[in-house]
This record gives structure tokens, sequence and C-alpha cells, in this order.
């Protein structure tokens, strides 16, 4: 099982580089669904660890992918600047997905 990164910030895509995560640094939507299409046929690539502004760059391709495919886990995850989402995130998805307030 391997990991592969998605990422906008070439120092990310460092980091995960000495932590043993092979990646590829992409600015827009086409440069992300083709990185996706490349690395997603791979079966040793289990999780793709995706930066939240790659995330936001191809959202609906990826909730797609998310929701129909098995595999490989997509995995939302912030740039070494930290992230941009409010502290409440988390929550919000989870009331948005089932509908549940915590």
């Amino acid at each position: 099982m391997k990991y592969f990164l998605i990422s906008d910030n070439v120092d990310t895509q460092i980091g995960m580089r000495l932590a043993g995560i092979e990646g590829v640094v992409v600015h827009s939507d086409a440069e992300v669904r083709e990185a996706f299409a490349k690395n997603a046929q791979d079966d040793e690539i289990a999780i793709l660890l995706v930066t939240e502004k790659v995330f936001d760059y191809s959202r609906e391709f990826f909730l797609e992918h998310k929701i129909n495919d098995r595999r490989p886990l997509i995995v939302e995850i912030p740039d070494r600047h930290g992230s941009t989402r409010d502290d409440n995130y988390i929550l919000d998805y989870i009331k948005d997905a089932v509908g549940i307030k915590l």
C-alpha cells in the first residue's frame, strides 16, 4: 500500500517526499484531473493525499470519486501554511453529510 500526494505547493511536496511519499505539484483543474487519472489506476496507491487548495480546484470531481469509488481513499490535508478551513469545518461537514448537528 502506497500513499501519493497531489499538492499545489512545492514545499509540501518536498516535505512529503522526505517522508517517503511521492507526489506531484499542480496548478489547475486540468493538471489535477491528469494527476488523479494517472495515479488512481496504480493498484499500489491506496491513499491519495490532496492539499486543501487542490481539493478546492476540483471539489466536485473529488467528491464524485469519494462517493463512487472505493480506491484510492482521498484525504484532504493542509499545506505547510496550515489549514484554511475554519475551526468548525468537521462539524459542518458532518451536519451537511448526515443532517445531525453536534
